[in-house]
């Protein structure tokens, strides 16, 4: 506990040569921000997700790198849809956030109950929304399919790069293109950068080497002002304080589903998904850094160069 506030720590321990390598997950459940409203949605994403939360049935994957807030935008789709007439029910390893209304289950391996027996038990339980912590492997995917097929809405994660690709990674599990097209409903990639601390933010010109990263021009940014933070107190000298979401979403379409069932590549899926509207998470970090909420730096650390 700390300032009277609980405190959760995931910790990793692995033995090296000279001693002992840790990491720390810190999680302040009072600072969790679980509403689509708070996790840094623009206009057009926050529309778009509500509308596709609501769908009767289909699966919704948000994939990222660990760390990334896959867990908490899933909760905060849960946390719109959570209303007495609706029984969700989540299985997860570990259970993160504590939710009134949600029927939540904790994977223990030790005891065989994995996310695949847990699936299997939640069809039984006439739910309406099923929260599954991670798609790991093609036993899991296959009971998720099963699940959207019979009338139900899952949300899920996955590992990958960006959203185009995911398709590809269920396809490696396991899972036919005409089972994807069928249950697919969005695939949401995102990554949390570094905010600009606003005690020392600043404006600056950015160098032409920060701009190539970006594949910019000078003539590309004319009329624009980028912001840095200079380092103070508040930051602990580092110019950043706190962090911000940014997302691509790619919502299959007919067209798309066409594609999938030819096996087109991950890049040709990425073109075809971005001339019919996608962001991608390189772009949505050009936004931010436009408005003034996070850098170059960031965005280039965070986001791939596209094709």
């Amino acid at each position: 506990v700390v300032n009277n506030s609980p405190i959760d720590l995931r910790v990793s321990v692995l033995p090296t040569m000279f001693g002992e390598s840790v990491v720390l997950r810190v999680l302040d459940r009072s600072n969790v921000q679980l509403s689509l409203e708070k996790i840094g949605l623009r206009d057009e994403e926050f529309a778009q997700i509500s509308r596709l939360i609501r769908k009767p049935n289909g699966i919704v994957v948000v994939t990222g790198p660990t760390g990334s807030g896959k867990t908490t935008t899933l909760y905060a789709g849960l946390n719109t849809l959570n209303d007495p007439e609706t029984k969700i029910l989540t299985a997860e390893d570990p259970v993160e956030y504590d939710i009134d209304g949600l029927v939540q289950c904790q994977v223990n391996t030790e005891q065989q109950l994995t996310f695949a027996r847990l699936l299997r038990s939640f069809l039984r339980q006439d739910p309406d929304v099923i929260l599954v912590g991670e798609i790991r492997d093609l036993e899991t995917a296959q009971i998720a399919v099963q699940a959207s097929l019979t009338g139900h809405l899952v949300f899920s994660t996955l590992h990958t790069n960006d959203a185009p690709s995911s398709i590809l990674r269920l396809m490696d599990l396991g899972i036919e293109a005409f089972l994807l097209t069928a249950t697919v409903e969005a695939i949401i990639a995102q990554r949390l950068v570094r905010r600009i601390c606003l005690h020392c933010k600043e404006e600056y010109v950015p160098s032409e080497e920060q701009l190539m990263e970006l594949q910019l021009r000078p003539a590309d940014i004319s009329g624009r002002t980028f912001f840095r933070g200079r380092g103070c107190d508040a930051c602990n000298r580092s110019g950043y304080r706190g962090r911000l979401a940014i997302f691509e979403i790619m919502e299959i379409d007919d067209a798309l589903r066409e594609m999938i069932m030819s096996e087109v590549s991950t890049n040709v899926l990425r073109t075809e998904s971005r001339k019919r509207g996608m962001r991608t998470l390189r772009e949505s970090g050009l936004l931010a850094i436009y408005d003034g909420q996070t850098t170059i730096d960031e965005v280039v650390r965070e986001t791939i160069v596209e094709d």
